[in-house]
């Protein structure tokens, strides 16, 4: 299990790598998706889709196999989910240096998404526009790795929100439009 995911981690670095060397000369790509597997024991499993729109990128997540309730839910470094914890995905996105807050807020991480909230049967669903994500230039999320936490995000402790471990992780690639 752990070959096969960092083998479809770094499947999808040379796909958006390659993407990248191809394209850069044009505006980036409008979509993107991340696939989400389980980590530390988990049955966490789903995806994630960001799509470039007026005011930014709009994010929608599903997901099953979550405790019922709230969970943080993270654009981290590195799309890097080789450790069985996801650990190896890194921190937060965070390329301002920002304190971690909510998803509305002024200042922030980049990769923070705030909470995701299951419901009693272990399914959620998250839809938001997010103004501060770019899918191009420096300061892209493609690569990096989406992470859901094990607790919910408090919105202020720092760096994390205190949201425990890790227990799904993706790597966010390229999408066909």
């Amino acid at each position: 299990m752990k070959l096969v995911r960092l083998l479809a981690c770094l499947s999808f670095f040379v796909a958006a790598r390659a993407w990248s060397d191809d394209h850069t000369h044009h505006q980036g790509p409008n979509k993107a998706v991340a696939v989400l597997s389980p980590a530390s024991g988990s049955a966490v499993k789903g995806t994630v889709t960001f799509t470039k729109v007026e005011g930014g990128v709009k994010v929608v997540a599903d997901l099953e196999g979550l405790t019922p309730g709230d969970h943080g839910f993270h654009i981290h470094q590195f799309g890097d989910c080789s450790a069985p914890d996801a650990t190896s995905a890194g921190g937060h996105f965070n390329p301002h240096g920002a304190p971690h807050a909510g998803p509305t807020a002024e200042i922030r991480h980049a990769g923070d998404l705030g909470n995701i909230t299951a419901e009693a049967s272990g399914k959620a669903h998250y839809e938001r526009l997010d103004p501060s994500l770019k899918l191009d230039g420096a300061e892209s999320i493609i690569g990096r790795g989406v992470i859901v936490h094990a607790n919910a995000d408090d919105l202020k402790t720092q760096p994390t929100g205190n949201a425990g471990g890790r227990v799904a992780c993706g790597v966010i690639g390229v999408a066909k439009d």
